[in-house]
């Protein structure tokens, strides 16, 4: 056993505007859950942080439109995200909210110390001001022509066709998102800059250093920043929702009285805010989580995000951190992922396409979408979701792989060794193979965790049962049993080992039906780790003469028609 090692966890904060489909899900709080709970079953010290993005324009439309205010809005929509997470059991230490005054502390303070170091400064700009809807438009909510490769819709932030960051006065033809309207003109507002462009060299060797430990796609996103400059960037918004702007003595700043921060200033600081407010409520020790004058330095911190997140995390946040003068903690490892692609095209809720989290739910339990989710994490490359391929993975690698081995050995267990291991008969051939698969394999298995790569965890995890299968076909206790029970034995015996082994494994992943497992061959919650020690020990670990009982089925196959029905309910095969 090594040193136990203190981790940081925190996923992309899910906006508070609807439900996050599994799009969602699978490129950051799930990976985020997968990783904590590994982490702690090898030992170690593991605080799991995340929380609702609250501010910004989508919410004040979504309240706007639901005709309640903004606050009542996102307390609803708060509940129902929650709700979803524990559905999925997403191991959060504390699940926070961007709104509480804990972050509007915290975002007026960074504020006021990156303005203390010349990093903020007032400026008047040019801004879209819609005269239908009344109000001035957020860069994201104004539309028209990209004036570098005229694809025409441009959003006023960035093109997501060339993938060039745009202001929205530069785009041709604009018009409001909101409305439609294209009676707009461009009026002047002052707001505060964040002055990103003197931080350019620091933030590129801060990238060449932690980058080391990111896979290729979020340095080479960090790096495409870097390579077309830091510019500065406004971090305020003319809207009422938000956190206010004050000056050093916690007053309102003159002349920004109408105005609040912009969302992707107060957002990631929301990482540091939940932290605070889980010490609060648990005791625990959240400088030493955030804090490298206080213990910080000894901790591993570790985000995890969509691909869309990536710059923000590598230039934005840091630019706030290590701008402020202050001994903030930077993250480590930072993993990025692709995204999941609903039969080749984009999750849409207007359309039908897709899942969301709660629909998922409705239809089987959380472990079936976990499984799937990790197995096909979109790491590499985007990674398409598809009703087949989903069948395909329960059936094949949960309900026969998996719940059928466990169903197999527990049973024959209960009605030929009066549901005890049984003592007799000693090792051969067949179980010095499956010694030689696991002293190979738990290695790889733990390996492939550490190094974030889940697509291999599952696959591992997966050759693991498919090996124990292997070992009872070799074993044959079944057969021996007509002619030397003792010879059976040590085959059911081994089984049983196995079952509690692969009960283990699956935790992380599939915690609900691991549980299962555990409990049915009664192991100890203090046995459950992921401490294996001596891999032939393992085989012989469950005292002789320990009673078992057969769990129900653990996983159910998803037929043909189930299949049909859902396609037809969400989208996909033909209707893509």
């Amino acid at each position: 056993m090594t040193k136990a090692r203190r981790i940081l966890v925190t996923s992309a904060l899910p906006y508070i505007n609807g439900v996050k489909h599994l799009g969602n899900l699978a490129g950051s709080m799930l990976p985020a859950d997968v990783y904590s709970r590994m982490m702690r079953l090898m030992g170690h010290e593991v605080t799991y942080i995340c929380a609702t993005d609250e501010h910004g324009t989508p919410a004040e439309l979504a309240a706007q439109a639901a005709g309640i205010s903004v606050q009542e809005y996102c307390d609803e929509q708060y509940e129902i995200q929650r709700k979803a997470g524990e559905g999925f059991n997403l191991s959060f230490d504390w699940f926070g909210r961007t709104s509480r005054p804990a972050n509007r502390k915290a975002t007026q303070h960074f504020a006021q110390a990156l303005e203390a170091n010349g990093l903020i400064e007032e400026r008047t700009s040019k801004q879209v001001y819609s005269i239908d809807d009344g109000r001035f438009l957020p860069d994201r909510y104004v539309e028209g022509t990209c004036p570098t490769c005229g694809f025409e819709k441009a959003r006023g932030d960035q093109c997501d066709n060339c993938g060039r960051l745009l202001d929205p006065v530069d785009l041709i033809d604009p018009y409001s998102s909101v409305s439609g309207s294209k009676n707009i003109e461009i009026r002047e507002t002052n707001h505060l800059y964040l002055l990103q462009t003197q931080m350019q060299d620091r933030i590129r060797e801060w990238v060449n250093s932690k980058g080391k430990n990111w896979p290729n796609l979020a340095v080479s996103i960090a790096n495409k920043w870097l390579d077309e400059g830091l510019i500065a960037r406004s971090i305020t918004r003319d809207l009422s929702w938000g956190i206010d702007v004050t000056d050093a003595d916690g007053n309102p700043r003159p002349g920004f009285e109408e105005k609040v921060f912009y969302v992707w200033f107060d957002a990631p600081i929301g990482y540091i805010s939940a932290t605070q407010e889980w010490a609060e409520a648990t005791g625990g020790d959240w400088e030493a989580l955030w804090r490298t004058d206080k213990g910080a330095d000894e901790t591993e911190y570790v985000q995890f995000m969509g691909k869309d997140n990536v710059a923000f995390h590598t230039v934005s946040f840091p630019v706030t951190l290590l701008g402020s003068g202050e001994p903030w903690k930077t993250v480590d490892k930072l993993k990025a992922f692709n995204w999941v692609t609903w039969y080749g095209g984009k999750f849409s809720t207007s359309n039908k396409r897709g899942v969301f989290m709660d629909q998922a739910l409705s239809l089987l339990p959380a472990d079936y979408w976990r499984w799937y989710l990790i197995a096909n994490a979109p790491e590499g490359s985007d990674a398409a979701f598809t009703w087949e391929g989903f069948q395909s993975a329960v059936n094949s690698d949960l309900a026969n792989v998996l719940g059928n081995f466990v169903n197999r050995i527990t049973k024959y267990t209960a009605s030929k060794f009066d549901g005890k291991v049984p003592d007799a008969g000693t090792a051969g051939d067949a179980e010095a193979w499956m010694v030689a698969e696991l002293k190979e394999r738990l290695p790889r298995l733990i390996e492939h965790y550490e190094a974030m790569e889940f697509r291999k965890a599952a696959a591992e995890t997966r050759a693991i049962w498919a090996a124990g299968n292997e070992y009872l076909t070799k074993a044959e206790p079944w057969v021996k049993y007509k002619t030397d029970v003792d010879a059976a034995a040590i085959g059911v015996r081994t089984g049983l080992n196995l079952a509690a082994l692969f009960g283990i494994i699956a935790q992380p992943i599939i915690p609900d039906a691991g549980k299962k497992i555990l409990d049915a061959l009664g192991i100890p919650e203090d046995k459950r780790s992921f401490q294996f020690g001596d891999i032939e020990a393992l085989l012989d670990a469950l005292p002789h003469g320990h009673e078992i009982s057969p769990p129900d089925v653990l996983f159910q196959k998803i037929e043909d028609a189930q299949v049909e029905e859902w396609s037809e309910q969400f989208g996909g095969g033909d209707q893509a």
